[in-house]
């Protein structure tokens, strides 16, 4: 007889890790983000720097499920340890519906994010960076941190600017343009009391696109939290060509949060799964039942223009013959 244990076949988890420096606004967003969650089972991974973890307790009044790590840069001195929750987490008879890791001030969320990936049982939806508009302008001249914090921006899959009512609208458009000048991503929000739109965390919020385009600052007040986030599928009922899909979907890095879908590609006889999300693209083989088509949604902050243009691309990944 095989002992053997059966291999996990659960959907991946999704996670996302919020980071941003010390007192960027973290717990506010994530606070807001959970009041949000609704019947989802969201579990929350704290790590505080310092012997009492204070992030946990203000957390722990919105989901049951938080787990505490201590004492540290969670992506260096105690890497073993997420490690060991990670997978604990990932054996549960009743898995989360979506795993958050809020970092500590001092860490690097790509780092986190790696960590995180190095089980397949988890899948990454972003990483979203906190920024306060009050300090960030010293804080990246700071010698001792800018370098921290320069890491922290330019790893973000979309950024937060918080603390907006406590500058001028000319320290706002000095602080948005410090941080696009690092920035890999032109997603970047306004947080109005910790809101952020929900299509940044789930999925399911994604509504139509607002009009307005271009690089800069914006609001997620209550009036227009869910409007800059949009979502449009692409389908094809030719295999598309790898080399060519991976090339433009690297290209799409600026505006793409999540991308997603089945796709049936020219070497392979069997459709293939594939992931996009903070740079990485993942493609495996895809064990269900497919359509013969494939099927992407492409989830990002997209102008009309930008739909059209990121269409006329990936049709360009046909092979036709």
């Amino acid at each position: 007889m095989n002992d053997a244990a059966a291999p996990d076949v659960r959907p991946p988890i999704p996670l996302v890790v919020l980071g941003g420096y010390l007192g960027a606004g973290k717990t506010t967003l994530l606070n807001h983000v959970l009041s949000m969650a609704g019947q989802r089972k969201v579990a929350v991974l704290v790590n505080d720097f310092g012997d009492i973890n204070i992030d946990a307790a203000l957390i722990r009044e919105r989901t049951d499920d938080v787990i505490n790590l201590e004492n540290g840069c969670i992506c260096c001195s105690i890497g073993g340890r997420l490690v060991d929750v990670l997978v604990k987490i990932s054996a549960r008879p009743e898995r989360p519906e979506l795993l958050i890791i809020e970092a500590s001030g001092v860490s690097d969320p790509v780092k986190i994010a790696q960590i995180g990936l190095l089980d397949r049982a988890f899948r990454l939806f972003g990483i979203i960076v906190a920024v306060d508009a009050e300090r960030i302008g010293a804080t990246l001249l700071d010698p001792y941190v800018g370098d921290i914090v320069r890491r922290q921006i330019e790893g973000a899959t979309a950024l937060v600017l918080t603390k907006t009512d406590l500058v001028t609208e000319q320290e706002k458009v000095e602080a948005t343009e410090a941080v696009l000048a690092l920035a890999t991503t032109s997603i970047l929000f306004e947080a109005v009391d910790g809101q952020i739109p929900p299509a940044l965390i789930f999925d399911a919020s994604v509504v139509p696109r607002h009009q307005a385009g271009g690089r800069g600052v914006m609001t997620a007040g209550a009036s227009s939290l869910h409007r800059d986030i949009s979502s449009f599928s692409f389908r094809s009922d030719f295999p598309l060509d790898r080399k060519k899909l991976r090339a433009a979907l690297r290209g799409l890095s600026a505006t793409l949060l999540r991308a997603k879908g089945i796709v049936w590609l020219d070497q392979d006889s069997l459709p293939q799964e594939l992931h996009v999300a903070g740079g990485r693209i993942l493609i495996t083989p895809f064990a269900g039942h497919a359509a013969a088509e494939s099927t992407l949604v492409l989830i990002g902050r997209f102008t009309g223009e930008d739909e059209r243009a990121i269409r006329r691309c990936l049709e360009s990944t046909q092979v036709l013959n």
